[in-house]
């Protein structure tokens, strides 16, 4: 019998994935194993921290020609620009071929419409498992994922809290995986 996951339960147990030599090999089972809708919502969802409810309700006409999108987040209705500059090249590609078959930019293949926020925890799981990644991978993954390598690069806390619509930098640095651990190994290493 297959085991039902909670959103709960998803975002508490997937972590960020901390190398970069893993996204690639996840990239590449995405691709080789899943296909191209699976490999362009993970690419959407690491380069913008988008949760994946808000991610699988883009519609071609959203992104089509376009460098930057505006998205009403589901969970907090706040509006929220995203910038695709970085990964526009590809997500053109994708959406002149789904454009043909969908008006949705992750559709399903059961008729007209997105898919599931399970398979999409599914497809994942899959891609992961065809590389042996075996640290907690799920929807949230892409997320997190984001986070933390957006605050390694420009260390700015609160402009990342702004950015995952977080309440405290606490919440935001526990969400991204920088753990008690990491700050006592920094605070062991800093010196004056």
């Amino acid at each position: 019998m297959e085991r039902v996951i909670s959103k709960k339960d998803e975002i508490k147990d997937v972590q960020p994935m901390r190398s970069l030599e893993k996204i690639e090999d996840m990239k590449w089972s995405l691709q080789k194993w899943c296909g191209q809708r699976d490999y362009i919502m993970f690419l959407i969802g690491i380069n913008t921290g988008l949760r994946v409810s808000d991610l699988l309700k883009l519609k071609v006409k959203h992104v089509k020609g376009k460098k930057k999108i505006t998205v009403r987040e589901g969970k907090t209705q706040k509006p929220r620009v995203i910038h695709l500059t970085n990964i526009y090249d590809e997500i053109q590609s994708f959406a002149e071929c789904q454009i043909k078959t969908s008006e949705w930019l992750f559709s399903s293949r059961k008729g007209n419409m997105p898919i599931s926020r399970i398979q999409a925890y599914r497809q994942l799981n899959k891609a992961a498992e065809m590389v042996d990644i075996n640290d907690g991978v799920g929807t949230h993954t892409m997320r997190k994922t984001f986070g933390y390598w957006h605050y390694k690069q420009f260390k700015d806390v609160a402009e990342l809290q702004m950015i995952l619509n977080h309440s405290h930098p606490e919440v935001t640095l526990k969400y991204i995986g920088i753990t008690d651990e990491q700050i006592e190994n920094n605070l062991n290493n800093f010196y004056l």
